[in-house]
């Protein structure tokens, strides 16, 4: 299974300390080598590769979007995207 959900007002730090505190270690290091800017996080059962980026929101006001690509089975990665979401949406303010 995959999910795909887009998260504003987070940074993608702020979301890898959140899939590391739901059971996940980052894989690699903070610099990407493959020239792409992704980080991946797997847990057990799970992978979740993390992007950025700046999205105009109103005028000249812009927010931080991360987009997270969760896959799994799907036993472990609906309760892994819930808990993420309800982790996210509180950042957000």
């Amino acid at each position: 299974m995959r999910e795909t959900r887009q998260f504003r007002g987070i940074s993608r730090r702020l979301a890898v300390q959140y899939l590391e505190n739901l059971g996940g270690e980052r894989a690699g290091s903070d610099d990407v080598a493959d020239g792409t800017d992704e980080y991946r996080v797997e847990g057990d059962g799970w992978t979740a590769t993390l992007s950025q980026e700046t999205v105009p929101v109103a005028g000249s006001i812009e927010l931080t979007e991360v987009t997270v690509d969760f896959e799994g089975d799907g036993e472990t990665l609906e309760p892994l995207v819930e808990a993420f979401a309800r982790k996210a949406m509180r950042a957000g303010g």
